[in-house]
């Protein structure tokens, strides 16, 4: 074990023998091996950068704080390596070290050993490199010749981490970051994790793609920035030239500060999942079948006899159906989900199917379990990163139960259409169901449990059904994402009669920026709570818990057509919600769950509706504001009145670890 440690300890030199290992280089077989280094462990990085390298220092002080760990561990002469680019390979030796410059003094190695794409790289060309090059070579694009002695260990790691850094950390606008941070703390730290979280398939594909492709535009415009400020700078005339260059030069650093923004989210781990990335779902809805009939699959490992009969009794008996069905057999639901069509139907029988690939669901089907849900069970393997993802506009899954295991994204993503998820069990690996911007959600008697993430992730724009579910022992219960933005409309959201609980943060999370009159009003709630503590031997329990649901109702009248209800043991519920605007089904059921609650019960429901009422209004006057600064004195009622048409009714949250409900603050 101390030997793993001393790969980043430069104070372990004497030790004999090399604790390195080696590789063997492709292409020219007379290169000699060099040392195996790019394997290091995440703490072996973040020790040597953290202990030896950077340790507390400045974003412009980084490149002499490397030369000083490097004057105390790499080998000045002696040594040979390989100097690799992208064109050639060539053995060299290093003479001297510029370790101010993060540069060696080398020469060709004798004999001269050479490897390159063109054929011109004779030995004359390349000293000739060299001399143009004043023979110093970058650290980075050395790779230092293997040694079993033991004595160039240090030279190779001290090598490697420079290379590293420069390659997979360090960005060339780093030096004009503001110093009053620890740089560290800020870059390296989360640029060196979300590296290892992405080698180890921690993160979606999509969301890696998405992080390159903004480090490359943001690189791209920096360098246009730098040639429009070298231009100006150049320039000694006040001429309509130079004006219109530092226009452009403003535009530019206005472009690479909203793509650095978007960058730090990614790197920050909580952010990253917080805020997500909008995905791009190219699901092709087949559309009806070109016969235009529609085809019931059924699913089952083997086919017995008696489960055949069964299965012709209740669901595939001509005279429950009204008409003659067409049936396919599969051993495996995910052939089955691929072969169907508009209106198609999958009846899955009991059993355990393990599946390596994602459903992908963007036509009007149905997934039905043949009996209970721990009887059919659907287990994701692979590193994929989607489990199932729903894009049709009517799709139905019930009597399921899905397992994740090894994922980088949600078990059930629902980005178009209608979803509906009725007597399920999901058992998460990431973040559980994500209902994404103008999708709709309806989940009933469901039992989620197990995400790293929030068990439902609601977008802004999304329709949300939660009736009689179960989501407990996640990250969050369910993380409703931030709606303020002016090109967001607000989540219609219904939670009726759930059990949450056991969930690591809070039952239900609101992400929103923070505003102007948040601080207004954590100064008032430090005052107010002065008063309340002077009054609250005052009121009795019954009484106080009324003058909250009364302020809530006085506070918060945008809400539209709340009215307190009196149950039938005279406890106050409050629906917040529009009646009218609920689905159908919804509607139906209410009745149902106007039942009396515990206090604790009632604070918890009332606390969500009146702080998504709340931050609704704060919409609204956001709106009313901008259409004031176009000129528009008159708005649409309709428009100016968006709410979150939401019920919040008959929930409980018990044992969530930060309470039932929190705004998270950016």
């Amino acid at each position: 074990q101390e030997d793993n440690d001393s790969c980043s300890d430069y104070g372990s030199r004497d030790k004999p023998g090399t604790a390195l290992g080696r590789t063997v280089p492709d292409g020219n077989v007379l290169f000699p091996d060099i040392f195996h280094t790019d394997h290091l462990l995440f703490y072996e990085r973040f020790k040597a950068y953290q202990d030896y390298i950077l340790a507390d220092c400045k974003a412009s002080e980084v490149k002499e704080f490397t030369a000083e760990y490097l004057e105390k561990v790499l080998e000045p002469s002696g040594w040979q390596a390989v100097w690799r680019t992208n064109v050639f390979e060539v053995l060299v030796e290093v003479i001297d070290v510029e370790y101010s410059a993060l540069k060696a003094v080398v020469q060709l190695s004798e004999p001269f050993l050479c490897e390159s794409r063109v054929s011109t790289f004779t030995l004359e060309c390349m000293q000739e490199l060299l001399e143009l090059k004043e023979r110093q070579i970058p650290l980075q694009e050395l790779w230092v010749v293997y040694d079993e002695s033991g004595e160039f260990d240090q030279t190779a790691l001290a090598v490697e981490h420079v290379r590293f850094f420069y390659q997979c950390i360090w960005r060339t606008w780093d030096e004009e970051e503001e110093d009053d941070f620890d740089y560290f703390v800020r870059c390296v730290e989360p640029r060196l994790r979300l590296h290892y979280d992405v080698l180890e398939h921690r993160v979606p594909s999509g969301l890696v793609a998405d992080y390159q492709n903004l480090l490359s535009q943001c690189e791209e415009l920096y360098r246009k920035f730098l040639n429009v400020r070298n231009s100006i700078s150049s320039s000694d005339s006040d001429s309509e030239v130079e004006n219109v260059s530092m226009v452009e030069g403003l535009k530019l650093y206005e472009k690479i500060e909203h793509l650095k923004q978007k960058l730090k989210l990614i790197e920050n781990p909580l952010l990253r999942y917080v805020f997500g990335y909008q995905k791009y779902s190219g699901l092709q809805a087949k559309g009806l079948r070109p016969t235009g009939t529609k085809i019931t699959h059924v699913v089952s490992s083997t086919m017995m006899a008696s489960l055949l009969q069964s299965l012709i009794r209740d669901k595939l008996c001509p005279e429950s159906c009204g008409e003659e069905l067409e049936i396919q057999f599969h051993s495996d639901p995910l052939a089955a989900v691929n072969a169907c069509y508009e209106g198609d139907t999958v009846i899955i029988c009991p059993g355990h199917y393990v599946v390596d690939g994602m459903f992908c669901i963007a036509d009007s089907v149905e997934l039905e379990g043949y009996g209970l849900p721990d009887d059919i069970v659907i287990e994701k393997r692979g590193k994929g990163d989607n489990f199932v993802d729903c894009a049709g506009p009517n799709i139905r899954i019930s009597n399921l139960k899905l397992v994740q295991h090894d994922a980088v994204e949600g078990i059930l993503n629902v980005h178009h259409g209608k979803t509906t998820l009725e007597n399920c069990v999901l058992q998460c690996e990431t973040t559980g169901i994500t209902v994404r911007t103008s999708a709709e959600l309806l989940m009933k008697n469901s039992d989620l449990y197990g995400a790293k993430g929030a068990g439902v992730e609601i977008y802004p724009g999304s329709t949300c059904t939660l009736l009689d579910n179960g989501i407990h022992h996640c990250k969050e219960g369910i993380l409703i994402k931030n709606f303020l933005d002016e090109h967001y409309d607000i989540p219609k959201i219904t939670l009726v009669n759930n059990m949450i609980h056991n969930n690591e943060g809070y039952g239900v999370v609101l992400v929103r920026p923070t505003m102007p009159s948040d601080v207004k009003d954590a100064s008032a709630e430090r005052t107010k709570d002065e008063k309340v503590k002077t009054e609250e031997n005052l009121i009795p329990g019954v009484l106080k818990d009324l003058t909250v649901l009364l302020m809530a109702f006085f506070l918060f009248p945008d809400l539209g057509d709340t009215q307190p209800t009196q149950s039938s043991d005279g406890t106050a519920c409050v629906e917040g919600f529009r009646q009218e605007q609920l689905p159908e089904c919804v509607t139906d059921e209410l009745e149902l769950y106007e039942q009396a609650e515990m206090p604790e019960q009632i604070e918890g429901n009332y606390e969500i509706a009146n702080e998504l009422g709340a931050t609704s209004a704060k919409k609204s006057q956001m709106h009313r504001k901008r259409l004031s600064e176009l000129g528009i004195t008159e708005a649409d009622d309709n428009l100016m009145s968006q709410e979150v048409f939401v019920s919040i009714v008959g929930n409980q949250f018990k044992w969530n670890g930060k309470g039932s409900f929190g705004t998270f603050l950016f």
